[in-house]
This record gives structure tokens, C-alpha cells and sequence, in this order.
């Protein structure tokens, strides 16, 4: 490790806990018992125990379910997802429950049947990711990932309008992304019956944003909207390169050459200090910035040095 690493690595041990298990995890490749303890702390310190504190009483946040953004109960339990708060928290669990309960219903039956078909494709891949991970065990996660592929368009990932618009037939980054990383937790924590079809489907989604080499139009090569090519965490439901390199990094996809053009952007966008910039953060309310100004991230820095290592690790 070089100095300019060693001096990197220190900052981000030096931020809060959901920044140091995961660079314990992630980049040193620590013994799973000493990350997993600072794991544990996001339940009492820092952002994790911040927002478990601003819980209501009813066991949602910001008094309501999908809105208002970015307060409400999923985009909160979204943020706490990204944090890495254990699975077994009981006020997130409890939270997970709530949302699946009120956004769905309690049953699978055909009240919820009604209510996933109606659903955007979008907030169908938030609730699987947030039950499978906060470990709603139940049918309906199964009936939920069912849903997801039966959703697909024929290029092989997901748009939010499908079923609502009859023109619709080029799949959308940002609905693909927030139904594959319900796929991916489904994957790595869930060992239901869909499992070989969900590996299918999120193949050939990918193999999709490969054709666009993450940002760039499939047909004339042009950066397809400047948002793309810049990154903000948390994300939201918005999709931009770095999302996307993230994910085949999570997934530890084979290296391929048309992720090039996306990792050359993030090293040029890689600031003169080793770190990675915060960039712009997205518009709503929120209960507190976990990062503010214009300065170095913690989190688009921990995020950018995992995917490099793992293209620089991968064949």
C-alpha cells in the first residue's frame, strides 16, 4: 500500500462506523469478527443509530411509507440498507414489516396480487431488497421476485412504465437498478426456488447495461444524460455509472472491456488528494446530511476504491 493509499485508508477509518466496517470488510480484508463489531456499533453511533432515532411510534418514518422523500419509511430503511445496520435490528425489521404491510397487505392473496401488478417496477425491486434483507420470511418475497421476472421487456431489464405506457420498450437504467439490487440481496441471502431464473435475469440485465457500457447511448455512443456520468450517494432511485459499477463489483462479474470507458471516468474523476469528490446531492428533505459541501466523500471514496479493486483483482 502506498502512502497516498495508507493516507486514504486512515480517513476512512477515521468516519463513521457504516464507512469503517465496510472498508474493514471490503479493502483490508479484516477477520469477519472485528468488522462485524464495528458493524454492530451502527445500531447505537453515527448515522445508523441517527436515523433509528427519528423512527415514529407506528414503527414508519417521516410519517409516511414511499413519501415524503427522502424522509419516509422506504427510502429511510434504503439508507440504512446502504449503511450495513445487521439484518436482525429490531427496529428495522419492524420498519420492513410495516412497509411490505402497507404498501402490499399482510396476505398473498388478491388484494396483493392487485397491488404488486399496479406497482412501479422501481418501488416492487426497493420492497424486495429491503424484505429479503431485513428478513421478512415470508410467501410473499417469492411472489414479489416472481413479479420482477415477469416484468422484463425484451432487451432484458425493467422500465417503471411498463403497463402504463404502450410505447414503452427500451428498459430504463434507473428502474434496472433498483429491481437488480432486490435481485442481487435475493441472491446472496435468500436461497428460494427463483434463485437459477433470478441468476438468468440479472445476466442478461446486465449483459443490457453492458451494450450502453453503463452511460452511453447503444446507437450513437453519446453520453446519454450528463447525470449519468456523475455520482451522488445515497442514490435514491437514480441511476449514474458508478451505481452501475458498483453493482457488477458486488456481483463480481467477470472483467469486461466494455466497462473501460466507465472506469477510466472514475479514476479521471479521482481528486488530487486519492479521494473522490461528494459531487451534487439529490433535491428533498432529509433528516441530516451524511456529507455536506463540496469536499472529499467518505462514501463515493469507499465505494470507487472497492470497484477498483475488484477490477484490478478480476480476469
Amino acid at each position: 500500500m502506498s502512502m497516498e493509499q495508507a493516507e486514504v485508508t486512515a480517513w476512512l477509518l477515521s468516519g463513521d462506523p457504516a464507512i469503517r466496517w465496510q472498508t474493514m470488510r471490503d479493502l483490508l480484508e479484516r477477520p469477519e469478527s472485528e468488522w462485524q463489531a464495528e458493524q454492530e456499533r451502527t445500531q447505537s453511533e453515527g448515522w445508523g443509530a441517527r436515523l433509528l432515532e427519528k423512527q415514529d411510534p407506528d414503527g414508519r418514518w417521516g410519517g409516511g411509507l414511499y413519501s415524503p422523500k427522502w424522509i419516509s419509511t422506504t427510502y429511510t430503511l434504503l439508507t440504512l440498507r446502504g449503511i450495513g445496520i445487521p439484518r436482525a435490528c429490531p427496529q428495522a425489521k419492524r420498519g420492513a414489516a410495516v412497509l411490505l404491510d402497507g404498501m402490499l397487505g399482510k396476505f398473498l392473496d388478491s388484494d396483493f396480487r392487485h397491488n404488486l401488478a399496479r406497482m412501479d417496477r422501481c418501488i416492487v425491486g426497493m420492497l424486495l431488497e429491503l424484505g429479503v434483507y431485513f428478513q421478512v420470511d415470508d410467501r410473499r418475497i417469492e411472489a414479489i421476485a416472481q413479479n420482477l421476472l415477469d416484468e422484463r421487456l425484451p432487451d432484458g431489464a425493467w422500465n417503471c412504465r411498463k403497463g402504463r405506457d404502450r410505447f414503452v420498450h427500451h428498459s430504463s437504467f434507473h428502474t434496472t437498478f433498483n429491481v437488480l439490487e432486490g435481485l442481487r440481496d435475493y441472491l446472496e441471502l435468500q436461497s428460494g426456488p427463483l434463485r437459477p431464473a433470478l441468476l438468468e435475469a440479472e445476466q442478461q440485465a446486465l449483459e443490457f447495461m453492458l451494450q450502453h457500457r453503463l452511460f452511453r447511448s447503444s446507437t450513437t455512443g453519446q453520453v446519454i444524460h450528463p447525470r449519468f456520468a456523475t455520482f451522488r450517494y445515497p442514490h435514491r432511485y437514480f441511476y449514474d455509472y458508478l451505481r452501475g459499477l458498483c453493482y457488477f463489483a458486488r456481483a463480481n462479474a467477470p472483467r469486461d472491456p466494455r466497462l473501460q470507458d466507465a472506469i477510466d471516468l472514475l479514476k479521471k474523476q479521482r481528486r488530487e488528494d486519492g479521494c473522490w469528490p461528494t459531487h451534487s446531492r439529490i433535491s428533498g428533505l432529509v433528516f441530516f446530511d451524511m456529507e455536506k459541501g463540496k469536499g472529499p466523500s467518505r462514501w463515493n471514496t469507499l465505494r470507487a476504491l472497492r470497484v477498483l479493486r475488484w477490477w484490478n483483482q478480476s480476469t
